[in-house]
């Protein structure tokens, strides 16, 4: 009979026993659920940052596409873009813009944002090249490089301060100074520049539109959305210009970590990739 009365109460002391186990259990897990969060903050905890990126103009579709990829990796950062020629740029940060980040088309308007104090320590993140868009209708019958010469071409160029206007007239210098093109043909071609505009996005849209016989631009700039408005003749590398490309974060940007963040995506290869779609030339090329 003994043996039977204490079946009962061991049944009970086996329940509270495991009761306690269980309490005790589910405070543990709260507690370490707290520290890692704690420790590991996610991505949608974190503050919300918005980067100035002030950038060539000849980067917009590029870093419009970049900006959609960096999202999904950085939630909480939002790119807001100021694309126009570099020279305008810098102006603009040196006169007290608000920018984080700085992508220029030449190291020429880099340096002079360098030299105010205002970046930091710059790298070549990407280069590019110079082609000549006709309008595909090519009113002005060009067919070479040679037809840029024809007196009454009427050619629409970037200012000489524009990056793309500068390297313009350096391949022509360089077709000025061979044997194949001459000075005769370099200054027939400066003397059928009918505009000279302050970017390059502007040189492709009066070319697309007809306003214009031909223009210089980068081949960058023949995209995806223009392609069958426009045509092409290439300038041969030897008479070509690299472009080279340096981003840096500013010395007062008030997200100067996001900032850095941003430019090693551009940097990396997921960046890189990206740049190369739209058919620039990458670094580790």
């Amino acid at each position: 009979m003994k043996h039977l009365h204490r079946a009962p109460l061991v049944s009970v002391f086996v329940l509270l026993a495991l009761l306690l186990v269980a309490c005790g259990g589910g405070g543990t897990t709260a507690t370490g659920s707290n520290t890692s969060s704690g420790s590991t903050p996610t991505a949608a905890s974190q503050s919300p940052v918005t980067l100035n990126v002030f950038a060539a103009a000849s980067l917009t579709e590029s870093f419009n596409d970049i900006a959609t990829q960096y999202h999904v990796s950085h939630p909480n950062v939002t790119l807001k873009y100021n694309f126009n020629g570099s020279q305008l740029l810098v102006q603009q940060i040196i006169s007290g813009a608000p920018a984080d980040v700085f992508a220029s088309a030449d190291t020429t308007n880099m340096k002079k944002a360098s030299d105010a104090g205002l970046v930091n320590d710059s790298k070549i993140f990407v280069q590019n090249k110079l082609t000549v868009v006709i309008p595909a209708s090519n009113p002005g019958n060009i067919t070479t490089l040679k037809d840029l010469a024809k007196k009454g071409e009427k050619i629409v160029v970037a200012a000489p301060s524009v990056p793309v206007g500068k390297y313009g007239l350096q391949v022509l210098d360089n077709m000025g100074k061979s044997s194949e093109y001459g000075p005769s043909y370099e200054s027939a071609v400066k003397a059928n520049f009918v505009s000279q505009e302050e970017n390059v996005k502007a040189v492709v849209q009066k070319v697309q539109l007809g306003e214009a016989d031909a223009g210089i631009v980068y081949r960058t700039d023949v995209t995806n959305a223009i392609i069958n408005k426009v045509k092409l003749i290439d300038i041969p590398d030897n008479f070509n210009v690299i472009a080279q490309y340096p981003i840096a974060v500013t010395k007062n940007s008030t997200h100067a970590a996001e900032a850095q963040d941003f430019v090693q995506y551009i940097l990396s290869s997921g960046g890189q990739a990206t740049l190369e779609k739209y058919r620039f030339i990458t670094t580790s090329k």
